[in-house]
């Protein structure tokens, strides 16, 4: 595996922990009975003991879903397809935020979600239903009030979400919200 591959270092830290290759990984995630990349996850990390980043991982390698197999503009354009298309002035309003804070914002899109990082990710955006945009922060610490809510099951790389509908709940309140989370990363 060249060194510019983005799973060379998963392949190489799953071998020095478990003493399994990605490679391994893949065949034992292929036995899952469930077919979801979350149920997966949660899956190997139960029956096999895999953190939630090595498990993560171990699915998106399975389903070439990371943006290895796909460009960003695609991933982009299919998360916000059909009756999410509604959605989409809600990202856009997301990623106006996001320019304001500097210029050193990764996004990354996944399969379902956008990735923000810095040094580390610290937002993640999700369109979750046809009329509800989830933004996940990391915020580990902050007590969830009001719009602010724990992450709790949704999502394990953040602490917190806030559930959007429209452009105009991307408020001074959010941006607050997002600028902390950022200074955090």
């Amino acid at each position: 595996m060249p060194e510019s591959d983005p799973f060379a270092i998963a392949d190489a830290a799953l071998l020095a922990k478990t003493g399994k290759s990605l490679s391994d990984w893949i065949e034992t995630a292929r036995l899952c009975p469930e077919t979801s990349h979350m149920k997966v996850v949660g899956w190997l990390k139960c029956e096999h003991g895999l953190g939630h980043g090595h498990a993560n991982t171990v699915v998106h390698a399975l389903n070439a879903s990371a943006a290895v197999s796909q460009d960003d503009d695609t991933l982009v354009a299919a998360m916000f397809a059909g009756p999410k298309a509604e959605l989409l002035p809600v990202h856009e309003a997301i990623l106006t935020a996001l320019r304001s804070l500097g210029d050193d914002i990764e996004l990354t899109p996944k399969k379902g979600y956008v990735s923000f990082r810095r040094s580390k990710q610290f937002a993640l955006g999700q369109p979750s239903t046809k009329d509800r945009y989830d933004l996940g922060l990391a915020l580990k610490g902050e007590p969830p009030e009001g719009r602010l809510e724990a992450a709790g099951s949704w999502n394990g790389m953040v602490s917190h979400r806030v559930r959007l509908n429209s452009p105009a709940d991307v408020d001074a309140e959010l941006r607050a919200w997002l600028r902390a989370a950022y200074e955090r990363a």
